[in-house]
Protein backbone atom coordinates (compact mmCIF):
# COMPACT_ATOMS: atom_id res chain seq x y z
CA UNK A 1 0.00 0.00 0.00
CA UNK A 2 1.28 3.61 -0.38
CA UNK A 3 1.45 6.44 1.40
CA UNK A 4 -0.48 9.08 0.47
CA UNK A 5 0.22 12.61 2.42
CA UNK A 6 -1.59 15.74 1.45
CA UNK A 7 -0.05 19.01 2.28
CA UNK A 8 -2.51 22.07 3.10
CA UNK A 9 -0.33 25.40 2.93
CA UNK A 10 -3.50 27.78 2.49
CA UNK A 11 -5.59 29.53 4.40
CA UNK A 12 -9.01 27.65 4.71
CA UNK A 13 -11.03 29.90 3.14
CA UNK A 14 -10.71 32.86 0.59
CA UNK A 15 -9.97 30.04 -2.17
CA UNK A 16 -10.93 25.69 -2.90
CA UNK A 17 -7.75 24.49 -1.68
CA UNK A 18 -8.59 23.34 1.37
CA UNK A 19 -11.90 22.21 0.85
CA UNK A 20 -10.53 20.32 -2.09
CA UNK A 21 -7.60 19.04 -0.30
CA UNK A 22 -10.08 17.65 2.76
CA UNK A 23 -12.06 16.16 0.30
CA UNK A 24 -9.81 14.33 -1.69
CA UNK A 25 -8.46 13.15 1.77
CA UNK A 26 -11.66 11.69 2.58
CA UNK A 27 -11.81 9.73 -1.15
CA UNK A 28 -8.32 8.36 -0.68
CA UNK A 29 -9.18 7.15 3.19
CA UNK A 30 -12.68 5.88 1.60
CA UNK A 31 -10.78 3.55 -0.05
CA UNK A 32 -8.24 2.28 2.51
CA UNK A 33 -5.29 4.00 1.27
CA UNK A 34 -2.72 5.09 3.61
CA UNK A 35 -3.17 9.07 4.46
CA UNK A 36 -1.49 11.21 6.46
CA UNK A 37 -2.37 15.06 6.40
CA UNK A 38 -0.30 17.69 6.82
CA UNK A 39 -0.78 21.72 8.04
CA UNK A 40 2.19 24.14 7.06
CA UNK A 41 1.93 27.58 6.45
CA UNK A 42 -1.32 29.56 6.26
CA UNK A 43 -2.40 25.90 6.74
CA UNK A 44 -2.34 26.04 9.89
CA UNK A 45 -5.56 28.72 10.40
CA UNK A 46 -7.76 25.06 8.95
CA UNK A 47 -7.84 23.27 12.15
CA UNK A 48 -8.03 26.78 14.19
CA UNK A 49 -11.40 25.86 16.71
CA UNK A 50 -14.35 28.07 17.00
CA UNK A 51 -14.39 29.11 13.39
CA UNK A 52 -17.01 31.56 12.20
CA UNK A 53 -18.11 32.19 8.97
CA UNK A 54 -21.34 33.89 9.14
CA UNK A 55 -19.57 37.11 8.34
CA UNK A 56 -17.92 36.47 4.69
CA UNK A 57 -20.96 34.21 3.57
CA UNK A 58 -18.82 30.96 3.13
CA UNK A 59 -20.12 27.26 4.61
CA UNK A 60 -17.91 26.36 7.30
CA UNK A 61 -16.36 22.81 6.50
CA UNK A 62 -14.12 23.18 9.29
CA UNK A 63 -15.94 20.64 11.52
CA UNK A 64 -15.65 17.87 8.94
CA UNK A 65 -12.34 17.84 9.98
CA UNK A 66 -13.56 15.49 13.56
CA UNK A 67 -14.98 12.86 10.54
CA UNK A 68 -11.76 12.49 9.58
CA UNK A 69 -11.06 9.42 12.55
CA UNK A 70 -13.87 7.47 11.22
CA UNK A 71 -12.46 6.99 7.89
CA UNK A 72 -9.45 5.90 10.06
CA UNK A 73 -7.36 8.48 8.80
CA UNK A 74 -4.70 8.30 11.74
CA UNK A 75 -1.91 10.86 10.91
CA UNK A 76 -2.66 14.86 10.88
CA UNK A 77 0.28 16.88 11.19
CA UNK A 78 0.75 20.39 12.44
CA UNK A 79 4.16 22.56 11.94
CA UNK A 80 5.31 23.95 14.78
CA UNK A 81 6.77 26.83 13.39
CA UNK A 82 4.30 27.73 11.47
CA UNK A 83 1.94 28.28 14.42
CA UNK A 84 4.51 29.93 15.98
CA UNK A 85 5.07 32.37 12.76
CA UNK A 86 0.93 33.38 13.26
CA UNK A 87 0.65 33.56 16.91
CA UNK A 88 -0.95 30.15 17.46
CA UNK A 89 -1.03 27.92 20.24
CA UNK A 90 -1.64 24.37 19.79
CA UNK A 91 -4.59 24.99 22.42
CA UNK A 92 -6.32 27.10 19.85
CA UNK A 93 -6.28 24.03 17.45
CA UNK A 94 -9.88 21.96 17.19
CA UNK A 95 -9.80 18.80 19.43
CA UNK A 96 -9.82 16.14 17.02
CA UNK A 97 -9.62 12.56 17.95
CA UNK A 98 -10.24 8.54 17.34
CA UNK A 99 -11.70 5.80 19.45
CA UNK A 100 -8.89 3.14 19.58
CA UNK A 101 -10.70 -0.31 19.30
CA UNK A 102 -7.58 -1.92 20.81
CA UNK A 103 -7.32 0.27 23.97
CA UNK A 104 -11.43 -0.27 24.66
CA UNK A 105 -12.16 2.52 22.90
CA UNK A 106 -10.38 4.88 24.15
CA UNK A 107 -10.38 8.51 22.55
CA UNK A 108 -7.24 9.84 21.42
CA UNK A 109 -6.25 12.92 19.11
CA UNK A 110 -4.66 12.55 15.83
CA UNK A 111 -3.51 15.93 15.73
CA UNK A 112 0.50 15.66 16.20
CA UNK A 113 2.48 18.71 16.41
CA UNK A 114 6.25 18.52 15.08
CA UNK A 115 9.28 20.78 14.74
CA UNK A 116 10.50 21.27 11.08
CA UNK A 117 13.21 18.59 11.46
CA UNK A 118 10.27 15.73 12.45
CA UNK A 119 8.25 17.00 9.78
CA UNK A 120 10.72 16.37 6.42
CA UNK A 121 11.78 12.89 7.93
CA UNK A 122 7.65 12.02 7.80
CA UNK A 123 7.98 13.34 4.61
CA UNK A 124 10.67 11.25 3.35
CA UNK A 125 8.94 8.22 4.06
CA UNK A 126 5.88 8.88 1.84
CA UNK A 127 5.81 7.30 -1.35
CA UNK A 128 3.64 10.66 -2.86
CA UNK A 129 2.75 14.23 -1.36
CA UNK A 130 0.37 15.86 -2.68
CA UNK A 131 0.04 19.78 -1.88
CA UNK A 132 -2.23 22.28 -1.69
Amino acid sequence: MKKFMFVNRKAPYGSIYALESLEVVLIAATFDQDVSLVFLDDGVYELIKGQDTAGIGIKNFSRTYKALGDYEVRKIYVERESLEERGIKPADLMQITFEDEAEDYAEKPLVHVVDRREMTGIMAQQDVILSF
